[in-house]
């Protein structure tokens, strides 16, 4: 402990006597955790919570006021935490589009929904669900359970096991808490404006970090954790009842779409080409769902109705 102390302290005091560009300084605090301390030395165990706590309370006490903040952005995140981003974000994701205007359908998609996240880990999360009212095809999923389809990619959907399978995949991003690991990382990577002497009140640190909503819930994630989200989707539709195999069909429908249509552009620009999705779901998964017999249910998926349009003169 006193070793990752002394090591971590030197390290600060020489990124903030020497004149290292904001890039090194944030770095240097972000990488501290994540390397070997040697060649040799491939092996070190990451610190548990507990251990990670003493170090960021003594740090706390030991460093200038100005780098406290850094201990902060190392602490986990509570679920009330998380919950309260979440509503951040959803509120100024609908602040850029409305959900669609059919109780019956949203609530629908509710029903499902929460049916699905009831199969994960984390079925006391506070899930909402919802239908966006864009053309675009895509779906979004912020920490504490807030996830939205839109209507683009809801006219796709052929059966309800397919519906259950697009919401599943946005589950596995909150189960495994993907974005809110990005709201970490910018919150370290962030540091270096922090150091420069300048108040900085909570409310406006948060609202830095979450900004408008709709580009962090669509910012592009690492592959590994769309691979992830798909695995879950697909294991969370089985244990819902439904065929396992309903979000590859959907990706499969997905892929044909040219990706230089405006309605799939963001998506394909923040996620692995439908194809690259389909061979590491294979690769992983392999024939071992193949004796499950989930149910489809086309009758029972919701009809959307067509968008509202505007007459000319009105």
């Amino acid at each position: 402990m006193r070793c990752h102390l002394s090591a971590l302290c030197v390290m600060i005091l020489v990124c903030l006597s020497a004149p290292l560009p904001a890039q090194d300084v944030k770095k240097a605090i972000l990488d501290y955790f994540r390397k070997p301390s040697s060649a040799s030395d491939t092996a070190r165990p990451v610190l548990s919570d507990s251990d990670k706590s003493k170090l960021l309370n003594k740090l706390r006490h030991r460093l200038p006021d100005r780098l406290k903040g850094a201990t902060d952005a190392l602490q986990p995140i509570s679920l009330e935490h998380e919950i309260s981003i979440g509503r951040q974000i959803a509120g100024n994701l609908l602040g850029a589009a409305a959900l669609v205007g059919d109780d019956g359908l949203q609530t629908y998609v509710n029903k499902i929904g929460r049916w699905v996240a009831d199969q994960s880990e984390r079925p006391e999360l506070p899930w909402h669900f919802g239908v966006l009212d864009s053309h675009d095809v895509n779906a979004f999923a912020a920490p504490g359970g807030y996830i939205f389809v839109t209507r683009g990619l809801y006219s796709l959907l052929q059966n309800e096991a397919e519906l259950a399978g697009v919401l599943g995949h946005e589950i596995g991003h909150v189960i495994r808490r993907h974005h809110l690991k990005v709201l970490q990382q910018s919150r370290l990577l962030d540091l270096g404006r922090q150091i420069i002497p300048k108040k900085i009140t909570d409310n406006a640190f948060a609202q830095s970090l979450i900004g408008q909503g709709a580009e962090i819930v669509s910012r592009a994630l690492d592959q590994n954790a769309e691979f992830e989200a798909d695995r879950l989707a697909v294991i969370l539709t089985a244990r819902a009842g439904y065929d396992a195999f309903a979000l590859p069909a959907v990706l499969q429908q997905i892929g044909h779409v040219s990706r230089d249509h405006d309605r799939v552009a963001l998506l394909f620009k923040t996620h692995p080409h439908p194809d690259t999705r389909l061979q590491k779901l294979d690769a992983r998964l392999g024939d071992r769902l193949d004796h499950l017999k989930g149910r489809t249910l086309p009758n029972r998926l919701y009809h959307l109705k067509p968008a509202k349009t505007t007459k000319p003169g009105k």
